[in-house]
């Protein structure tokens, strides 16, 4: 039988205050507070902090706190990848971000998501997977649903609201985000 966590991670219904789960959401937790208050302004320590808490990261991704996520681990980062103040990151499965993403003020990430029944919510929850492509910039306030995938080169205006994938070279503005028009890549 699978635990909370195999299935948590493979998309499945899941029990989220599992013990396993409570326990690396706190151990998540207490880095984060490391990060956002006793690090705050990004320093010496600031790297070993992200090294545990973002284990998938290499080092040149930067984090301007406060910053907050579930976990950590689940998050995957590619080369010079930067988050601004107050991003949130809820990686109760993968977020794939590549390259040379800029992600601006209070960006939000979800994998987490809920069954729209009642009943069946008050006990469980599901999640999906988020991809963001190389050279993305992501607008202040943007939130990125789960599930969605955002191609290379896009820009996602700020405040839009991302329920569906975005194709390759692509600004994506509004609630629910849409593409306004294709980017020249000398842009």
């Amino acid at each position: 039988m699978k635990t909370e966590k195999e299935k948590m991670l493979s998309g499945e219904y899941y029990i989220a205050n599992d013990e396993t789960l409570a326990t690396e959401r706190k151990n998540c937790k207490q880095l984060l507070k490391q990060l956002n208050v006793d690090e705050y302004v990004v320093g010496e320590g600031t790297a070993a902090i992200l090294k545990q808490l973002i284990p998938n990261a290499p080092k040149s991704l930067y984090i301007e706190p406060p910053f907050h996520c579930d976990y950590g681990y689940n998050i995957t980062c590619g080369e010079n990848v930067y988050f601004n103040v107050n991003c949130v990151v809820l990686d109760v499965m993968e977020v794939k971000i590549g390259n040379n993403v800029f992600c601006a003020p209070a960006v939000q990430i979800y994998t987490a998501t809920h069954p729209l029944d009642a009943v069946a919510r008050r006990s469980k929850e599901n999640a999906k997977p988020v991809t963001i492509g190389n050279d993305c910039w992501i607008g202040g306030g943007a939130v990125i649903c789960p599930g969605v995938t955002i191609g290379n080169r896009c820009v996602i205006g700020a405040g839009s609201v991302v329920t569906k994938d975005i194709p390759d070279d692509s600004l994506a503005v509004g609630n629910p985000a849409k593409v306004i028009r294709k980017l020249d890549k000398s842009e």
